[in-house]
């Protein structure tokens, strides 16, 4: 049976609407109609199918009969010297590179930069007048509690309209900018 996605999940797929998580938004994206539950279930640490049915049964996805095609063959189960090998060094660094790590320097600058970015992409087309309210804040914040006064507000209205984790991802990404607290 193949998953398709539901009017909720087209729904829930808008902008501004969050009530589901990364993961399950993902998978609703991923489900055009052409694969099962057990297609996803290498996902998500092999929680994808998991997920599928999760979201199957709350109404997010339905299953309609498939073409019926042939499962190709499986592949070969690894040898044990394959597996005392996996993952391989030169994997591990690119999978460690590709995280989203912030390794520059802690600043005030690079702060009220992020934050000018999230003002544009999450409010100046959906409400200008605030949008405006928040550069002027960034424009005035001259020291970190200034910033993270500004930032405050930012992340009061993003969880509103994101979810909280939204605005989680984006406080810890606050939090790695601003420059450490200085004790007196």
């Amino acid at each position: 049976m193949q998953l398709h996605k539901t009017d909720r999940a087209r729904a829930e797929l808008r902008p501004g609407v969050r009530t589901l998580g990364q993961r399950e938004r993902t998978l609703l994206l991923m489900a055009d109609g052409s694969k099962s539950a057990q297609d996803f279930r290498p996902l998500f640490d092999g929680d994808g199918e998991a997920i599928a049915l999760r979201l199957l049964r709350e109404g997010f996805l339905e299953a309609h009969p498939g073409k019926t095609v042939a499962a190709p063959a499986p592949a070969p189960a690894p040898t044990p010297a394959q597996l005392q090998n996996f993952p391989s060094p030169e994997t591990t660094q690119a999978i460690q590179v590709s995280a989203d790590q912030f390794e520059g320097k802690r600043s005030l600058a690079t702060t009220r930069m992020f934050l000018f970015d999230i003002c544009e992409r999450m409010f100046a087309r959906r409400d200008p007048v605030m949008a405006e309210r928040f550069r002027e804040a960034l424009r005035n914040a001259k020291d970190r509690e200034s910033m993270l006064t500004a930032s405050r507000e930012m992340i009061e209205e993003i969880e509103k309209i994101a979810g909280h984790e939204r605005a989680d991802s984006i406080s810890e990404r606050i939090a790695m900018l601003l420059p450490q607290h200085q004790v007196a």
